[in-house]
């Protein structure tokens, strides 16, 4: 069995964390993000696997090599313009090596997903379909385009975000692709799936399916759905095999230091080489590697980023600090707010003071 994950994206809504490392490769539940997600491939039965980058290309070749330390074989195909989702899946398709009927595996590489992949392989063979995709329900379907289907399960439509959605089931960002329906991509230049690729296969008649589940399911592309798959995954509320640790109120990384008088929770990451110091209180947050958090300060809901320190008494809340920052004591950094890498912020430089 083969796998493509789509992970050439930059990652705009995470910076200014991936201005150096890819989103896929951001510290998230005490490994690189992708490193859960290729586990549960291989968990699945995936033995090659096709990484489809193009940011930061060397930093996917560094970490995942052959991709023997994960039990499968790894390709690299680097897409050095923009193709749309379709046109980066038929840009790696000289390096697939399944049959023209035999099914392929995309994902998209920023979501977290705990849906049972072999059912939806198996479903996708059983019928007989061009492609399956893999659908879930959200309460509120508008900031979505959403694809309704039948009673038999095939897909008979691909809609635009609206107001009134006539279907809550919206595109989870997994496939399988029959390998011939692949090369039926035009190559080389941009090509969307759901505006072109999959309505023009529903017009030539082709069978595409839809697996509805009701399992977990995050796109992490923003802070807070970040922040909070970290936690899922810590507090065991989504399994992932790349976990390195029982699932707990927090992960301490090799060589974390936390003082006995500071308290961490919340399915919070404390990072290889990072200090937290007495008083100090870190829920919910992803801290990477060789971060100071110093006595009394909180960080709540955040993702501080390598190298990081963070002052006494300070408070972090719902924020982004990028790799490098300095925070002074007794400052209050909340509700959305980005530090830059390096930047540096003076004592009590910043406070939030509530509207009377």
């Amino acid at each position: 069995m083969e796998a493509v994950v789509l992970v050439g994206g930059q990652g705009t809504r995470l910076q200014p964390l991936t201005l150096r490392t890819p989103k896929p490769m951001l510290p998230f539940a005490g490994a690189p993000f992708l490193s859960h997600l290729v586990t549960r491939l291989r968990a699945a039965g995936v033995e090659h696997l096709v990484l489809a980058t193009s940011y930061r290309p060397e930093i996917f070749h560094e970490f995942f090599g052959t991709g023997r330390d994960f039990g499968m074989r790894i390709d690299f195909v680097t897409e050095t313009e923009p193709l749309g989702t379709a046109g980066g899946i038929r840009n790696v398709a000289r390096r697939l090596e399944a049959g023209p009927d035999d099914p392929v595996l995309v994902l998209n590489g920023d979501v977290l997903s705990g849906h049972d992949i072999r059912a939806q392989l198996e479903m996708h063979r059983r019928r007989d379909a061009a492609v399956t995709l893999h659908l879930v329900e959200v309460e509120d379907a508008r900031a979505f385009g959403c694809v309704p289907t039948d009673s038999h399960g095939r897909v008979t439509g691909f809609i635009e975000k609206s107001d009134s959605p006539v279907t809550n089931r919206i595109n989870a960002g997994c496939y399988v692709f029959t390998r011939k329906v692949i090369d039926l991509i035009p190559a080389g230049r941009v090509v969307s799936v759901e505006r072109e690729t999959f309505p023009e296969l529903l017009d030539a008649g082709e069978m595409l399916l839809g697996y509805v589940d009701t399992s977990y399911w995050l796109d992490v592309g923003t802070p807070v759905s970040f922040v909070r798959g970290s936690s899922d995954i810590v507090t065991g509320v989504v399994e992932s095999p790349a976990l390195i640790a029982p699932p707990g109120e927090a992960l301490l990384q090799e060589d974390a230091v936390v003082h006995a008088g500071a308290v961490v929770n919340g399915g919070s990451v404390i990072g290889p080489r990072t200090k937290v110091d007495a008083g100090a209180q870190v829920t919910r947050s992803v801290i990477a590697d060789g971060v100071h958090i110093a006595p009394g300060a909180t960080v709540f809901n955040s993702i501080v980023g390598r190298r990081a320190k963070i002052g006494q008494r300070t408070v972090i809340a719902n924020a982004v600090i990028g790799e490098g920052a300095t925070i002074g004591a007794d400052n209050e950094l909340t509700s959305g707010i980005r530090v830059w890498n390096d930047a540096v912020i003076a004592d009590a430089a910043l406070r939030f003071t509530p509207l009377p």
